[in-house]
């Protein structure tokens, strides 16, 4: 029985993400983002612990955000010009945050909950991609504790693992960019 899909290798081996300055509205509707969260959950989970939750932020929490973001930026020693970007990338249709949330456990040490969360940023950036949406998984000022405890309201033990950048395409696609060199990055010990 043959289960390859030729379609899905084709997508993975050409997919590229869209920044968020190439993002347009509309982005996906309550039911269509409901859709994409449910496929970037079926990610690994060694136990089933679900250590990750996401905050989806559109509209007026974003309005909030982006000038919060770029002082923070600001603040953090960067030129106006890099700060103001950074600001702006959050006026985009959709940011979801995928929040890591560990899970106590005897057996799943926390660094492969960690894994697990990161797994869910680019299953939602491949599902969103996957729908005909523009999307970007993206960190910085906004991801660092203090700021995301005080603006998202998560908790002390939290952390942002990503902030998935989702909306409609741009006209132009991106560009291709250099990618790794499998054979240097890969070895066959003996």
């Amino acid at each position: 029985m043959n289960h390859s899909n030729p379609k899905a290798l084709d997508f993975l081996r050409t997919r590229r993400s869209h920044p968020p300055s190439t993002l347009r509205a509309p982005g996906p509707d309550a039911a269509a983002l409901e859709d994409l969260l449910t496929i970037a959950a079926r990610t690994p989970d060694h136990g089933k612990l679900e250590p990750w939750r996401f905050i989806v932020l559109r509209d007026d929490s974003l309005d909030r955000l982006a000038p919060l973001v770029e002082a923070a930026s600001a603040a953090a020693g960067n030129p106006a010009e890099k700060a103001a970007k950074h600001g702006s990338s959050f006026r985009v249709p959709v940011v979801v945050a995928v929040v890591f949330a560990p899970v106590e456990s005897a057996n799943i040490p926390e660094w492969e909950q960690f894994l697990s969360a990161g797994a869910v940023c680019l299953g939602l950036v491949n599902a969103s991609l996957a729908a005909g949406f523009g999307a970007s998984w993206l960190s910085g000022v906004a991801s660092e504790p203090s700021f995301a405890q005080q603006h998202l309201g998560i908790a002390p033990n939290e952390r942002i693992a990503g902030f998935i950048h989702i909306g409609s395409r741009g006209e132009a696609t991106p560009p291709e960019r250099p990618r790794p060199d499998i054979a240097a990055k890969t070895s066959y010990p003996a």
